[in-house]
């Protein structure tokens, strides 16, 4: 199958070249021209123009955007909308904000074009491990796009199945990694859902370590004091521990890395869905302590920083690439 890609930064890149490693064709566009031309070494069909990246995609087209949320999409999507036909579909991969989702099918449907939205989690080990995929849009449209879908997901892996699920209504996808959520903007309402609660679990992990860390302050009574190696407690719970996770396996590595974490301010930036999640839980009277504290732990966290924040930023260093704003000096 052969796809148009837009935006070939870390995770648009990469969901690039997982793709042609399984065979598939890629016509690829990004503003970068250095980008670009890394891609074009990998194998994929690089392109100078939106313009032109249509035109080597054979009818019906298939476009996935890879951007960040925004005016760039916004544009980008009015821009394509110029020169391709009916029957073509535009694929929403970024952190879109699911209410936009909603509108742009709207109108690209005046134009008889299809709109598909998928929430994308796996960061920057996508092309190894596969990307967990949050899928909406119309059915016939999504089931065209299975091989494109089926690549990016992980698969089943050597995760056991869950007991209860054999013969039942469910979907099969889901075990593999990817899932049909229902109609256009559900993809990325479940994947904003995602991120909140991604919130609410870096915080309990960074409140945690900052407690353990803090256990040998000397206003404590002597013989209760620990300077606890906390490198090894995360390896340790990585190991048999009810809070096992991914999100525990990346603090590890940070922490064996960098014990002190002192490359990190922890000023902790938040991309928009914490925020998105909240506003959902308000508009449908779901209360939402923990996620909403997370997020405001964020914001407080640009004017004055704690050990567990400097965590907060090693996990989003870990999973996604996401660089600080703003690093301390040596001094």
């Amino acid at each position: 199958m052969k796809l148009g890609i837009v935006g070939l930064g870390r995770m648009g890149g990469n969901i690039t070249r997982r793709l042609m490693d399984a065979g598939h064709e890629c016509a690829v566009f990004d503003t970068s021209d250095e980008a670009r031309d890394a891609l074009q070494k990998d194998g994929a069909d690089g392109a100078d123009s939106l313009k032109a990246l249509v035109e080597k995609l054979p009818a019906p087209r298939h476009i996935w955007l890879m951007l960040p949320a925004g005016e760039i999409t916004e544009s980008t999507i009015t821009k394509l909308s110029e020169w391709l036909e009916p029957g073509d579909t535009l694929i929403e991969g970024g952190n879109a904000f699911f209410k936009d989702d909603v509108r742009r099918a709207r109108e690209l449907g005046e134009k008889e074009l299809h709109y598909v939205d998928v929430g994308v989690s796996g960061g920057v080990w996508g092309r190894e491990r596969g990307y967990c995929l949050m899928i909406g849009g119309e059915k016939d449209v999504v089931e065209r796009l299975d091989p494109i879908l089926k690549t990016l997901a992980p698969g089943a892996g050597d995760i056991e199945k869950t007991p209860g699920r054999e013969g039942k209504r469910f979907d099969g996808r889901a075990e593999q990694g990817y899932l049909h959520c229902g109609p256009v903007g559900s993809g990325h309402f479940v994947k904003m859902v995602h991120n909140g609660i991604e919130y609410g679990m870096m915080q309990a992990y960074a409140e945690g370590f900052d407690i353990l860390k803090n256990r040998n302050l000397e206003t404590l009574p002597e013989g209760e004091r620990y300077d606890l190696d906390l490198a090894d407690i995360a390896e340790l719970w990585r190991r048999g521990s009810v809070i096992s996770s991914w999100l525990l396996d990346l603090t590890s590595i940070a922490l064996s890395e960098d014990h002190d974490l002192s490359q990190y301010s922890g000023q902790v930036n938040d991309s928009g869905e914490g925020r998105w999640t909240i506003e959902a839980a308000i508009e449908e009277a779901v209360p939402a302590n923990v996620l909403t504290s997370a997020l405001f732990t964020r914001f407080r966290s640009r004017s004055d920083n704690t050990y567990g924040e400097k965590l907060l930023s090693a996990m989003r260093q870990q999973f996604g690439g996401h660089k600080e704003t703003s690093v301390p000096s040596a001094d």
